[in-house]
């Protein structure tokens, strides 16, 4: 995390209510922040009806989720880790206001959480999960944000 790996980054706002409260630059930090490797990454903002279309079409569940991540490294052995991150405008905004969060700290949260997705890893098991969460709390520490999980 402490080392600056190579990175290309392209931003979408299909979505642009998020463009000026979430840069480039911004998100290129949080990105930054979470990769152990070398990367080819693409941040998608979406709409609930985007988002919902993709998580329908890929994940077989009929709603819009805050985050999905579509990672494209082939193997463990890559160099470069490729992958889309998708985040749902909608669902972001809602959960910030539920959980009683800046929406740039949610987001800064679901980009490090995608960033670990496309890197492999998971949450599917209660020890995936541990590892995980801890190195969100560890990586959002590093940027100034608060545990996403208190």
């Amino acid at each position: 995390m402490s080392q600056k790996n190579k990175l290309t980054l392209s931003v979408q706002y299909p979505d642009p209510r998020l463009k000026e409260l979430i840069p480039r630059n911004k998100l290129r930090q949080w990105v930054q922040a979470a990769l152990f490797a070398p990367a080819e990454l693409t941040i998608r903002f979406v709409d609930a009806e985007e988002g919902r279309t993709l998580n329908r079409e890929y994940r077989d569940k009929d709603y819009a989720t805050n985050v999905l991540t579509f990672a494209y490294t082939e193997d463990e052995d890559s160099e470069v880790t490729q992958a889309d991150i998708i985040l749902c405008t909608d669902v972001l905004q809602r959960e910030a206001a539920e959980q009683k969060k800046s929406v740039e700290s949610h987001a800064a949260h679901l980009v490090v959480h995608g960033v670990l997705h496309a890197q492999g890893y998971d949450h599917d098991t209660d020890e995936e999960a541990a590892e995980m969460e801890q190195l969100e709390i560890e990586i959002l520490a590093s940027l100034g944000e608060p545990n996403p999980y208190q």
